[in-house]
């Protein structure tokens, strides 16, 4: 494999910056759709929630917890659908690597919301179901779990095994 002119990027997958930034795009698509496609889940039904029969009933405390959750779940959602947005606008402009860059921060700002909304929707659908001195501990429980699988083991692999000699992010 000749060198193009330039040089290589990234000495593990010998690929330019164009090509780096094609690559981390795709990967950043592919794993944007499957956050889309829960948080537009949870929203349709968290929409619906106020149109219920048993919602009127809901104490001025629950009502507010679901409005805060409807809240970061629209919040959620517009958040992760950015990326699309942000590079539709772009598109042609050379600018595909600040897009990874823009589109990656609006992922992880998309995935905190996500876990809110999670975490709250946990929180008020135990509190109406269970209505006990337990339901803080089983959503505080919930949310620890996120916050390791989706924060915690990552960055903790990051700094254990750091980049490889291979330019790899």
């Amino acid at each position: 494999m000749t060198e193009p002119e330039g040089g290589w990027t990234t000495p593990g997958r010998r690929e330019t910056a164009e090509q780096r930034a094609d690559r981390r795009w795709a990967e950043l698509l592919q794993e944007v759709r499957v956050a889309q496609t829960g948080v537009q889940i949870l929203l349709g039904f968290l929409l619906t929630v106020a149109f219920t029969p048993r919602f009127p009933e809901l104490s001025t405390a629950d009502r507010n917890l679901y409005v805060v959750t409807a809240v970061l779940g629209a919040s959620a959602t517009g958040v992760l659908i950015g990326p699309v947005s942000f590079h539709r606008l772009v598109t042609g402009k050379r600018l595909k690597p600040e897009t990874v860059t823009w589109a990656s921060g609006m992922t992880i700002v998309g995935l905190v919301l996500l876990l809110c909304t999670i975490s709250s929707a946990m929180l008020l659908i135990l509190r109406v179901a269970l209505h006990n001195d337990a339901v803080p501990w089983i959503a505080a429980g919930v949310t620890a779990v996120f916050v390791l699988t989706w924060f915690v083991l990552p960055v903790w692999a990051r700094i254990r095994y750091g980049r490889r000699e291979s330019g790899e992010e």
